[in-house]
């Protein structure tokens, strides 16, 4: 089945769920080896660009972050020929300087998530990708830059500490995340990042605070009133950076980041001895360095 294509995708965290401004925007469900995407990506004109989003909860928000099925929601972008991926994420901040509605672009990650399914291989084909700087440094910079024309606060890196969810932090793992240096905490992003660099797609992170974590002295007097201003707040701010960063990213440039070949010394597996039905669920994605 044929779709439209957008090289730009973006994801849509807590509080955003829909993206303003998409001109001649359809609907395009998609099908993945690995079962369905969180909901349909709507896929439109912003910018002059065509752009795929995507509500990672679903619209309603009516998936958690432990069910996400984050390989569907990747690939798909995959299918539609995402280069880029834009990934919004509503967070606790660590520190003090991470006011709320600050947004952070963090180029770490640290993973205390439990079991979930974070990469496209196995079944007979091993991968191993370089994941030291987990996030696409040019992305990362260009948000950066849009942030700074949308008139938002934001930080040039940072660690965003992944936890598995749904219930938050305690007091006592606030604090030990605190000691270890973390400046945000979330529960989705880790494996995006992953999966991303797996698929070749350029995948960054804007990270946008809503309140402090429970380590902070007055987090207790902060309301869930506060908490759906500052999510609807930071929405709308974000739809101006995605706008922003659609405008700054030059699509007609080739990627010179290592994003875009990150499988090029990763595939370990004897190419004769992948199995052949593994080698069509991944034929999108590893094909290029089959072909004879």
């Amino acid at each position: 089945m044929s779709h439209p294509s957008a090289r730009i995708g973006v994801i849509g965290g807590s509080g955003l769920y829909s993206m303003p401004g998409f001109a001649a925007q359809q609907e395009v469900k998609i099908e993945t080896p690995f079962g369905d995407p969180s909901d349909a990506y709507i896929v439109g004109e912003l910018e002059g660009r065509q752009v795929a989003f995507l509500a990672r909860h679903a619209r309603g928000h009516r998936i958690s972050p432990s069910e996400l099925n984050f390989r569907a929601n990747i690939y798909g972008f995959k299918q539609l020929g995402a280069e880029w991926i834009i990934s919004l994420s509503a967070v606790g901040s660590l520190k003090e300087e991470h006011k709320p509605l600050d947004f952070v672009i963090p180029d770490q990650f640290v993973d205390r998530t439990r079991g979930r399914v974070s990469t496209f291989f196995g079944n007979g084909l091993v991968a191993h990708i370089s994941f030291a700087d987990p996030v696409c440094p040019a992305l990362m910079k260009l948000l950066h830059e849009a942030c700074h024309d949308a008139g938002v606060p934001s930080k040039l890196g940072g660690a965003y500490l992944c936890m598995e969810g749904p219930a938050f932090s305690t007091k006592a793992e606030s604090n030990l995340y605190r000691s270890w240096g973390m400046d945000v905490i979330g529960m989705t992003n880790l494996q995006e990042a992953k999966l991303a660099r797996e698929a070749e797609i350029c995948y960054a992170t804007v990270a946008m605070v809503t309140d402090y974590d429970c380590w902070h002295p007055e987090h207790d007097a902060v309301t869930v009133a506060d908490i759906i201003r500052n999510l609807t707040h930071n929405a709308e701010n974000a739809a101006k950076v995605v706008r922003a960063a659609v405008r700054l990213l030059d699509t007609s440039a080739p990627r010179n980041c290592l994003c875009s070949r990150a499988l090029e010394h990763a595939l370990i597996t004897d190419r004769k001895a992948v199995p052949a039905e593994t080698l069509k669920k991944l034929e999108l994605i590893v094909g290029k360095y089959f072909a004879e």
